[in-house]
């Protein structure tokens, strides 16, 4: 056992199971200064920053059973991609890409000493496991951005409803600058509710992102308008839009150079 990180992976173990999250024992370790395992190693993660521990980082550990005192091999495999897509001549470079669980060897017996008891291993296991299965689906992923940032919407599922929210580039490995904009928050069924009429005042500046004729129906301007929310984001997709959303105003605006705003 490395007598520097041993004892850091044993501690990460033994607070996931004490019930905190990936996410404050990321934070903890950045706190004290624990160096994350790129900085420990430069000569084996060349292409990693080094600067700080990350959420991923402790989530690799914690699903990594080598640490019970198994070898385990096949866990990443090497790809080569060509550095400019556009440019071939430039050469290719290699990415590291990794297996999937299923595809991982893991020797039958112990081989080197454990660092976590494989009862220990197991359970932290079942807390991923209840992690994954709570995933949700967010029917405007990708579609709403954030007008002071100009970040992705991230979809957060909150009071046992979708929602979106943006930290504006705050992660949860580090304690949030004070300086920062506020977090913005939008629950799911506020934005579909006022989809249909976004849209109408969108197709009343740019006609051509009018859906067919069987999937709406004719507005006081002329113009058709979606039958309901899910006809809407096909449409936005279909045209490559998004929406923006400011916090200041509580607005929504279209991305397609005429703003359109509804208030939210």
């Amino acid at each position: 056992m490395n007598p520097d990180t041993g004892p850091i992976v044993s501690w990460v173990f033994e607070s996931r199971l004490a019930g905190h999250s990936v996410a404050r024992i990321t934070r903890a370790l950045n706190d004290v200064g624990i160096a994350c395992p790129s900085a420990a190693d430069r000569v084996s993660n060349p292409h990693r920053s080094g600067e700080a521990w990350i959420v991923r980082t402790v989530q690799e550990i914690l699903a990594n059973p080598v640490y019970t005192g198994r070898m385990v091999w096949n866990r990443v495999h090497t790809v080569r991609v060509l550095v400019d897509p556009d440019n071939p001549g430039l050469g290719e470079r290699e990415l590291v890409r990794w297996n999937s669980p299923e595809d991982w060897v893991i020797s039958e017996h112990v081989v080197h000493p454990a660092l976590v008891p494989e009862a220990d291993f197991v359970a932290v296991q079942g807390l991923h496991v209840v992690r994954e299965d709570a995933r949700h689906e967010y029917a405007l992923t990708g579609l709403l951005h954030c007008l002071i940032c100009d970040r992705a919407f991230e979809g957060h599922w909150v009071h046992n409803t979708a929602g979106y929210r943006c930290r504006h580039g705050h992660t949860s490995a580090r304690d949030a600058d004070p300086n920062r904009p506020k977090n913005s928050y939008l629950p799911e069924k506020a934005i579909l509710a006022k989809l249909p009429l976004l849209y109408t005042r969108l197709t009343a500046t740019s006609p051509t992102a009018a859906p067919s004729s069987r999937d709406a129906t004719a507005s006081a301007s002329g113009h058709p308008v979606p039958l309901n929310p899910w006809k809407v984001i096909d449409c936005l997709r279909q045209h490559g839009l998004v929406l923006r959303y400011d916090s200041r105003t509580r607005t929504l605006e279209t991305g397609n150079g005429q703003p359109v705003r509804v208030n939210v």
